[in-house]
């Protein structure tokens, strides 16, 4: 095994601890922000939740390993920085408090690099459908879900007190919390279990694309290492400034984004958690008037969204073509 491929698999591994640390708010976000789990039990609970759902598929590992470029068109050089792109833009935005899609920064980065390198040829359709569709299906699915599920709590709210609410709403959020916990393990734990087949493939130690059990056991680890430090900032410009939330609708937005993110897994469709959660607090705070969303935070997170694709792909271009011209390869 060479050093380049060494280096490459290391910074998978680092790309998918990024993953955990950035994107433990999807699955503790509203938990924390309701107080009805303290962060220390919230981080626990996503990290024991991640992993196994992590273990439960590869539907989504091999829609990343096999069916967004051609592998042929792929070397370690090419992931390694793929990667790079990857943990340099989620890590500048989480230290300013900003949600990124890992997986759109994972597909950006690996489609900067194989442009350069092989051009437009390489992209398979197919894959990129399955994002689009996965785009679609974050942003509406996770709101209009959340919406729904919030206004029937409201519908049926005068059945319960204030008290008799919070109890009630607060248990259930505990199991929607878990839920949306082993969903994000589900499908973004997968997209770096993919990618790191992928290296193994291209660096010539597997003789075909395949998913073997160490490999998803020891992503799903590393990716639960990064979970319990937690990205805070995050945490609370989701859980608390964009939106007030209450153990209701921290219920409503897990459960909206955890069913859509379970339907997208099922189809091996790689989507954004962040935007399916996102999206469904926007959801579930929206369903008691517009004016329940603090909007200016949305729209800074949504210009990271938009930003998101053209940034890392970008990124991985240049660095890519540095690489040439540096090293000759």
């Amino acid at each position: 095994m060479n050093i380049i491929l060494i280096l490459t698999l290391l910074a998978v591994l680092v790309a998918e601890f990024v993953n955990g640390w950035t994107d433990a708010p999807n699955a503790i976000t509203t938990v924390v922000s309701t107080k009805v789990m303290t962060p220390r039990q919230a981080v626990i609970m996503a990290v024991i939740l991640n992993i196994l759902g992590t273990l439960s598929g590869t539907a989504v590992a091999y829609t990343i390993g096999k069916g967004i470029v051609d592998i042929s068109a792929v070397t370690p050089v090419i992931i390694l920085i793929a990667m790079i792109s990857l943990i340099l833009w989620s890590s500048v935005a989480a230290k300013f408090g900003i949600p990124t899609s890992e997986s759109h920064a994972l597909v950006a980065g690996l489609t900067g690099a194989v442009l350069y390198t092989a051009g437009p040829h390489a992209l398979i359709a197919s894959g990129w459908l399955k994002v689009a569709y996965g785009l679609m299906a974050s942003v509406i699915l996770g709101f209009g879900i959340s919406w729904l599920i919030s206004k029937l709590i409201i519908l049926i709210s005068p059945l319960f007190t204030g008290k008799q609410s919070y109890v009630v709403y607060g248990r259930l959020q505990i199991f929607s919390s878990m839920f949306m916990a082993y969903n994000h393990g589900l499908n973004d734990g997968q997209k770096f279990i993919g990618i790191f087949a992928m290296a193994l493939v291209v660096g010539n130690i597997l003789p075909q694309f395949a998913v073997p059990v160490w490999v998803i056991i020891l992503c799903s680890v590393i990716m639960g290492i990064g979970t319990s430090i937690g990205g805070w900032k995050i945490i609370k410009k989701v859980g608390m400034e964009m939106a007030n939330l209450k153990p209701w609708q921290g219920f409503a937005s897990e459960t909206g984004a955890s069913i859509t993110i379970l339907l997208a897994s099922l189809f091996g469709i790689p989507l954004s958690t962040t935007h399916t959660i996102n999206s469904a607090i926007m959801g579930s705070a929206g369903a008691q008037g517009l004016k329940k969303v603090n909007w200016h935070i949305v729209g800074n997170i949504v210009v990271v969204w938009l930003l998101t694709f053209p940034g890392c792909a970008l990124i991985a271009y240049i660095l890519t073509w540095l690489v040439r011209i540096i090293f000759k390869v």
